[in-house]
């Protein structure tokens, strides 16, 4: 078998759109739980923007996620992580989940990262990531992350609750908190000064 690679997405991954689509919304439908819709466009803007990654098999689409920004990019969301029927069971999620966070906290060092999600694989390896469970009201109030909720089988949960509760659990990475200190206030601001 060829060796998977797993890299930045760019304008020639385009291609593999459609199928990243379709595997995610098959994915949803077996495990009956809901997912955010994505459109065409979208992700194909995500792979010029070097938000996305994607894992392949030679020529073959093997796995895919992305990230965004929220909040005046002090929230970074990973997303839409999928890996093809054929080839799960063999880490590959794991290895896409390391390079989105990785991409996200090397373009946006000081954000938060948060992830929406029903699936335990998932919330394992956010824990091993460092995030931590969170009430929805810990994630970006930002109207638009919240929008492209719409598309998910559960959104009636979503604003039934007023937007606290969802079939999803919220999980947040925040940077600060795995700073071994604090640096005291008087401090960062005369960083800042000098950073002018």
């Amino acid at each position: 078998m060829e060796e998977i690679k797993v890299v930045v997405a760019d304008a020639t991954h385009e291609k593999y759109v459609d199928t990243i689509l379709k595997t995610i919304e098959d994915a949803a439908k077996v495990r009956g739980t809901g997912i955010a819709k994505r459109t065409h466009e979208y992700v194909t803007t995500k792979m010029r923007e070097a938000k996305a990654v994607i894992a392949l098999c030679g020529d073959r689409f093997v796995g895919f996620s992305y990230i965004e920004t929220w909040g005046n990019k002090h929230y970074v969301t990973t997303s839409g992580l999928i890996v093809h029927p054929d080839f799960r069971g063999c880490g590959l999620a794991k290895r896409i989940k390391d390079m989105t966070f990785t991409l996200a906290r090397t373009r946006w060092p000081k954000a938060k990262i948060f992830s929406l999600t029903s699936g335990a694989a998932v919330m394992r390896m956010n824990t091993q990531l460092g995030y931590k469970p969170v009430t929805f009201a810990d994630l970006t109030d930002d109207e638009a992350f919240w929008r492209g909720c719409e598309g998910c089988i559960n959104v009636d949960v979503l604003k039934r609750t007023g937007r606290k509760y969802c079939i999803c659990t919220g999980m947040l990475y925040d940077p600060e908190a795995h700073l071994p200190c604090k640096l005291p206030e008087e401090v960062l601001e005369r960083i800042k000064k000098m950073d002018k």
